[in-house]
């Protein structure tokens, strides 16, 4: 009865230190965000007129808290960029202690990964937004109508299409990452490309204008990617089998 109680209060002591630890390690990553909160809302104007360079017209606020949403939403996007190394740093110290070394020394690597993804992911939407998005929405005006384009709109939309493109490029990382945990295989990958298409192909079509070429250059490289993402749990999985083969023959 006595070894059953110290269990269980050894059993809570553990779960009191971990949700601790996972406390302290949020509380980290939030004072990140601050500081790149604050560093974003220095310099939005900086950041401002980055974006505003690739505009052919002008942007237009209707009131004067539209302002203070400027400088919300822009330095906003500074600090979610710059957290999210972070964010996945203080994940992999939390997870650390449950791993063996050299599963610590593979997953560190997918720590810079994810933000060079997530970076890509941002420029390329960023690119396909005002290189192809906007010169098509300004060509249906065709001089019918005067244009007034405000802030609230444009950056809306503008995140509606690069936030998304930022997320799918994070798919070949979590592929890898589940295919280590055994979560997914290559083989259900394969057997669920056909939905992972249709999916892929809508998403495409509800993030874009009613143009099915702007639709269809938004599905290529999604579809692209879950293709590369298959190769990559591949890869993965070969390396698992491998060193369970290489297990079982020492125990024999």
């Amino acid at each position: 009865m006595a070894d059953e109680q110290q269990f269980d209060n050894e059993k809570e002591m553990n779960v009191v230190g971990h949700l601790s630890e996972l406390r302290n390690r949020l509380i980290v990553t939030a004072v990140f965000f601050i500081l790149f909160f604050a560093a974003g809302f220095v310099y939005v104007e900086e950041i401002y007129d980055f974006i505003a360079a690739d505009l052919p017209f002008t942007l237009s606020v209707t009131g004067l808290t539209d302002l203070i949403s400027v400088y919300i939403t822009l330095a906003g996007l500074i600090a979610i960029v710059g957290t999210l190394p972070i964010l996945c740093l203080q994940i992999w110290l939390f997870i650390k202690p449950g791993l063996t070394k050299p599963e610590r020394k593979v997953t560190l690597l997918y720590v810079p990964v994810i933000f060079v993804l997530f970076l890509i992911g941002i420029v390329f939407g960023y690119t396909i937004f005002v290189e192809l998005i906007v010169p098509f929405l300004l060509s249906l005006n065709n001089d019918m109508f005067v244009e007034i384009f405000t802030y609230d709109r444009y950056f809306k939309l503008l995140f509606r299409i690069v936030i998304p493109f930022a997320l799918f490029f994070e798919i070949p990382i979590i592929a890898m990452f589940l295919t280590r945990l055994g979560i997914i295989t290559p083989a259900f990958m394969r057997k669920s490309r056909k939905y992972a298409y249709l999916i892929l192909v809508i998403i495409g079509a509800l993030i874009t204008p009613p143009d099915f070429m702007l639709q269809l250059v938004v599905a290529v490289p999604l579809v692209v990617l879950y293709e590369i993402s298959i190769l990559l749990s591949q890869t993965v999985y070969r390396k698992k089998l491998k060193k369970h083969e290489e297990f079982m023959n020492e125990d024999s």
